[in-house]
C-alpha cells in the first residue's frame, strides 16, 4: 500500500502548487492551461485506445457501457458525491480556496448558485469552457488518474511481487498533471486521492486473487476503453462538447467480461 500512499502524496503536492499559482495566473492564462490539459489528455486518450486487440470488443464495450451507464446516471451519482464533498469541506464563502472569485466563476455571479438550488450538478459552459466546479473537477481527475494501464499493471505487480517502480512512475507524472489540472478546474482535483486510494488500493490487496485472470490481451483491452474515456475528458475540457465521461465507466467492465467469456465462446463453437 506504500505504493498508493506516494500516488495520493504526488497527487496533493501538485494540487497545492496548482492552487498557489491559480491565485496568481490571470484568467486567460488559466483557459489556456484548461485547453492545454485538454489537449494532453486527448493525445493521451487517443495513444491509449489504440492498445486495444480487438475492435469489436473495444466497440461493444462502449455502447453497452454507455447504454448501461447512462441507464445508472453513474456521471451524476459521482458528481453528487463530488458536491456533497464540497459542502462538507468547503465553506460557501470559500470561493478564494478553489482559486475562482467567491461571488461566481469568471465574473458570472450565481452561476453555482443557481446550479446548487436546481439540483443539477453538470458543470456550466461559458464561450464553450466548462467553468470551474468542484464535483466537475473531481469526476474528470479521478477517471483520468484512475483509469489506465499503469494504474491497473502497478496495482497488480505492487501487491504480488512487491514491485512499486510503475506506481512512483505514475506518480510522478500525475503530481505534474495534477498541477495543471488545479490551476485548470481548482480544488475539486485534490479530492480525486478519495477515488485513487479506493481504486489503487483495493486493486493493490485483491491482486492475489485477480493475478491468475489477467493476461497480456485484457490489459490491452482495458487501455483501450480507458484511452476512449480519457478522450472524452479531452474533449470536455477543450470545451468541444459536454459529455457525460463517467457514463461510459461500464465499459471498462465490459472489456474484461468479453476476455474472459473468449475461451468459452472459442470452445462452445468447436462444439
Amino acid at each position: 500500500m506504500i505504493a498508493v500512499f506516494v500516488n495520493c502524496a504526488t497527487i496533493l503536492v501538485g494540487c497545492l502548487v496548482g492552487l498557489f499559482f491559480a491565485k496568481k495566473i490571470p484568467q486567460r492564462v488559466t483557459d489556456a492551461i484548461q485547453l492545454a490539459c485538454g489537449l494532453v489528455s486527448f493525445v493521451m486518450g487517443v495513444q491509449m485506445s489504440f492498445k486495444y486487440q480487438n475492435v469489436v470488443y473495444l466497440a461493444l464495450a462502449l455502447i453497452l457501457g454507455g447504454i448501461v451507464g447512462t441507464l445508472l446516471d453513474i456521471d451524476g451519482k459521482i458528481l453528487q458525491f463530488g458536491k456533497w464533498l464540497e459542502k462538507l469541506f468547503m465553506k460557501k464563502d470559500a470561493g478564494a480556496l478553489r482559486g475562482v472569485p467567491a461571488e461566481g466563476v469568471g465574473g458570472n455571479a450565481g452561476a453555482e448558485r443557481s446550479i446548487a438550488a436546481e439540483g443539477d450538478t453538470s458543470p456550466t459552459f461559458s464561450e464553450g469552457k466548462p467553468q470551474k466546479n468542484f464535483a466537475y473537477a473531481f469526476l474528470n481527475a479521478s477517471v483520468l488518474f484512475c483509469v489506465g494501464a499503469m494504474a491497473i499493471v502497478g496495482s497488480f505487480k505492487a501487491g504480488i511481487e512487491h514491485d512499486y517502480s510503475i506506481i512512483f512512475l505514475k506518480s510522478i507524472l500525475d503530481g505534474f498533471i495534477s498541477i495543471g489540472f488545479a490551476v485548470a478546474m481548482g480544488v475539486g482535483t485534490a479530492f480525486s486521492v478519495i477515488s485513487i486510494f479506493l481504486y489503487q488500493g483495493g486493486l493493490t490487496l485483491l491482486a492475489v486473487l485477480i493475478a491468475p485472470f489477467v493476461s497480456e490481451q485484457m490489459i490491452a483491452e482495458l487501455t483501450g476503453s480507458g484511452g476512449a474515456l480519457i478522450i472524452l475528458i479531452g474533449i470536455n475540457l477543450m470545451g468541444l462538447k459536454k459529455i457525460k465521461t463517467a457514463n461510459y465507466l461500464p465499459a471498462v467492465l465490459f472489456s474484461v467480461l468479453f476476455v474472459l467469456a473468449e475461451p468459452v465462446v472459442k470452445g462452445l463453437l468447436r462444439w
